[in-house]
C-alpha cells in the first residue's frame, strides 16, 4: 500500500471522503504550510538551517511536514495528478527556462507540461 491508498483508506473509515473536496484540502493544505512557517518564521537562517539539531523543534518540524503531505497527497489523488510525473515535468521546464551559466530565464509557454 503506498501513501496515497493509506490515505483514502483513513479518509472512508472515517467517512471523510464527502468533505475531502480540492477546495477543502487546499484551505487545509495552505492550513498546514502556515504552521510548517510559523516553526520558523523568527529564527535566524542559522537557527532555521540547524533547526533538526533541537529535538523538540524538530518533532514539530516532521509533524508539519507529513500534514503538508498528506494534504498535498489527498489533493493530488482527488485531482488525478500523478505528483511525482508533475514534479519531473517541472524540473524539466525549469532546466530549460534556467539554463546553467545563464542569469537571464528563457520564456517557456504556460500550457507546456
Amino acid at each position: 500500500m503506498d501513501l496515497r491508498d493509506a490515505l483514502r483508506a483513513f479518509a472512508a473509515a472515517r467517512d471523510w471522503d464527502s468533505y475531502h473536496t480540492p477546495k477543502n484540502l487546499v484551505m487545509a493544505l495552505s492550513g498546514e504550510v502556515g504552521e510548517l512557517t510559523d516553526l520558523f518564521q523568527w529564527l535566524t537562517p542559522e537557527e532555521a538551517k540547524d533547526a533538526m539539531k533541537d529535538p523538540e523543534l524538530a518533532w514539530n518540524v516532521r509533524d508539519e511536514l507529513a500534514d503538508v503531505m498528506h494534504y498535498l497527497t489527498r489533493l493530488a489523488d482527488k485531482l488525478g495528478v500523478d505528483l511525482i510525473e508533475a514534479a519531473f515535468a517541472k524540473i524539466e521546464r525549469n532546466e530549460r527556462r534556467f539554463p546553467t551559466g545563464s542569469l537571464t530565464p528563457v520564456p517557456v509557454e504556460k500550457g507546456e507540461l
